[in-house]
This record gives structure tokens, sequence and C-alpha cells, in this order.
């Protein structure tokens, strides 16, 4: 029998004039506190992000997002926050803000495999 995972995801946004309040689905960050789980994908679509707003500076984007990651993976070269805890960098990383890099509030789910519903809410949310 396979273990159930509780777990949250939220889905991280790129959000070029937050004063717009547009924005496009780069990635999701799927965590399970109790299985000692969180990961994410992050694909960042330049053509889609520059029509969106075409004086967007992508190395800055590109750049927020590898710290993103690097928080979310605990890297040590992720910072103070990438050595905090699971659960303190999940919710650190979902925390609402008026910045370029956004997530949607948490959602919990139910999974026997958390790499594999990581893939299929990656493909749903972002493409």
């Amino acid at each position: 029998m396979h273990a159930r995972h509780l777990y949250e995801y939220a889905v991280v946004r790129v959000v070029p004039r937050v004063e717009r309040e547009e924005f496009i689905n780069v990635g999701v960050v799927l965590c399970a506190n109790k299985s000692d789980f969180i990961d994410c994908k992050i694909h960042l679509d330049e053509a889609r992000l520059l029509a969106l707003d075409p004086e967007t500076d992508i190395e800055l984007i590109r750049a927020n997002l590898q710290s993103f990651e690097k928080v979310c993976c605990g890297q040590k070269d992720g910072g103070n926050i990438a050595t905090f805890d699971i659960a303190s960098r999940f919710r650190w990383l979902t925390a609402v803000r008026s910045s370029v890099i956004q997530t949607s509030r948490p959602h919990p789910g139910i999974t026997n495999d958390l790499g594999a519903t990581l893939q299929r809410l990656f493909e749903e949310y972002v493409g």
C-alpha cells in the first residue's frame, strides 16, 4: 500500500507591473511537511511575459526565480531563509506580497506520489 501524503501547493506567478495586477503563471511550489518534502517546478515563458509587458527586465525576473528555487530547495547560496525548516520556507515563499514574484494562496491535497503531483499541477497551471 502506498503512503498517503497531505500536501499544500501554490502557483508561482510573475507580475511584471504590480499596479496592473496582470500576471503569468510560471511554476508550482509543493510542500508536504510531515513527509519532509518541498519542491518547485518553474518555467518562464519569456515571449508571453514580454507580450504582457515589453519593458520587463527578463534578467531580473530570472534571477528572482532562481532565488525562489534556492530558498525552496534549501540551497546554501539561497540565503538565511533557505536554512529554515520546510514548513517555514513554504510559508515565507507563499506569503502575500506586492512584488514581481508572487504566489496564489496555498491549496491542500492528498496524494500517493508527491513528485507526480507536482508535475501534474505544473502541467495544469503552467502548461
